[in-house]
């Protein structure tokens, strides 16, 4: 049996290498620490609340507050709140920039405890880096020395810059319609007034003759429908604006109001102070946009109207429906004026402001349109026929501005008694809106002629537009 013989104690050098999770970078605070002198005699007698009181009373708060600590919170002083501007309660829209020494204090959590690496004041990183760079170097030296190969140079695809000549381009939306509509094709040489479209490939004919959805291969199409403008829906200016009230305007909730398809917004005429205030706001953003917002569009009020009841709302939708071929028949107006005249009566609901709005842009009133879908064979028949005004196509209205309604802030306060009335605002109240359905006039026409030239790629006379004028 062979015996074990000991084996000699050998010392091992390690390194010990730690690592601070949690450190405090922030500056201490600047205030001298106060040190208060509390004998210990028992613990029931400082846990007493009359303890804490008297210390209280003992220790004077040695900072001079206010009674609402910096913070108003009674709105008497506050000019201009029980009148509806608030303005002065609430934060600015432009905050004011950071200071610099305050930046430090706005740092995610992430990034607290995590100082910047400092080779100069961490020993243990150091002697890391040495050893790694040591390991480093010495395998450097023991592989054999061998000449890099020069790194190959990437030859970079030539970009083809005729496809971005105008005349490429008109190409290829040509090639769109081609492909739509072949019998239509042009193939002859480049005029003014014709030009030919590309070749296009098989690839682009099967992808028009079969559409498949980019995402979801199992749909198929049932329909198509192309895309045109409503020439008979032009307006005066070319262009439509949505508006979008904040709460329900009505009193009914749990079906849709037939009243709110004829509802009228009557806007108000901003007095002098208005229009000077959003003037000025239009010039600041102009002048530095990057640190002014746009305010958007006019701050207008309107006046609410709707029908008296679901019976006047039909028939006013009656009246003005151009396929229905009873909207002439004057039994549709539901009261007379006191002249005799038959006339839809319309109440106001109350008053609104303008709260959010997009400025209204007509160079690009194109960048949001209402697509509407229409089809003659199933058509929604009227009470006087069937609609046949339109072919079958899919019908865009251009969308120029975009408004948010909120109810009036002075009229809430008026109901309640802390603001004064409408008229003393300079604002008319009006109670009922009588409304008569005419046929447009000659200036109306030449507005609205003057949009469809546009959309038709055609001219307008100037003499046309002057006969309407006058």
């Amino acid at each position: 049996m062979a015996n074990l013989a000991p084996r000699p104690d050998r010392a091992y050098h390690q390194d010990y290498i730690c690592r601070i999770r949690y450190e405090n970078s922030l500056p201490p605070p600047p205030g001298s620490v106060k040190l208060l002198d509390i004998p210990i005699d028992g613990l029931d007698y400082y846990a007493s609340p009359g303890f804490a009181s008297r210390l209280h009373r003992s220790q004077p708060i040695n900072i001079e507050a206010n009674a609402e600590l910096g913070m108003p919170i009674d709105l008497v002083g506050m000019p201009g709140v029980f009148d509806g501007d608030e303005s002065s309660i609430q934060a600015p829209l432009l905050p004011p920039p950071v200071h610099p020494r305050d930046k430090t204090l706005l740092r995610p959590l992430s990034e607290l405890g995590k100082p910047k690496y400092q080779p100069g004041g961490i020993s243990f990183l150091r002697r890391t880096e040495y050893i790694s760079s040591d390991a480093a170097r010495a395998r450097s030296e023991a592989a054999p020395k061998t000449t890099p190969k020069a790194a190959a140079t990437k030859v970079r695809k030539p970009v083809d810059t005729s496809k971005d000549d105008p005349i490429h381009v008109l190409r290829a939306v040509v090639k769109g319609f081609d492909i739509a509509h072949p019998e239509d094709a042009y193939d002859g040489p480049d005029t003014h007034d014709s030009i030919r479209g590309l070749e296009p490939t098989p690839a682009e004919i099967e992808a028009w003759n079969n559409p498949k959805h980019p995402t979801k291969s199992t749909l198929k199409a049932i329909d198509f429908y192309p895309v045109l403008p409503d020439l008979e829906a032009c307006t005066d200016t070319g262009s439509y604006m949505v508006a979008k009230f904040t709460a329900n305007p009505t009193q009914i909730i749990n079906k849709h109001d037939p009243r709110m398809d004829v509802g009228l917004l009557r806007p108000i005429e901003l007095d002098d102070a208005a229009v000077a205030d959003y003037s000025a706001r239009v010039a600041a953003h102009t002048a530095d946009p990057v640190h002014n917002l746009h305010p958007g569009g006019p701050p207008f009020n309107y006046h609410f109207f709707l029908p008296t009841d679901a019976h006047s709302a039909i028939n006013l939708k009656r009246k003005l429906d151009v396929d229905d071929l009873d909207r002439d028949d004057p039994d549709l107006y539901t009261t007379k004026n006191k002249d005799g005249k038959s006339i839809f009566r319309l109440s106001q609901q109350r008053v609104y402001e303008t709260g959010r709005s997009t400025a209204p842009d007509a160079d690009n009133a194109y960048n949001e349109i209402a697509l509407a879908l229409h089809d003659p064979d199933v058509g929604v028949p009227v009470d006087g026929g069937v609609s046949n005004r339109l072919e079958k196509a899919a019908y865009y209205y251009p969308v120029m501005q975009k408004v948010q309604l909120k109810p009036h802030r002075s009229k809430t306060l008026t109901q309640l008694g802390v603001a004064p009335r409408a008229e003393d605002d300079g604002v008319d109240v009006i109670d009922v809106l009588d409304v008569v359905v005419e046929n447009l006039d000659a200036v109306e026409n030449a507005k609205r002629q003057k949009h469809r030239a546009e959309l038709l790629g055609e001219s307008v006379e100037e003499d046309g537009a002057e006969d309407g004028d006058a």
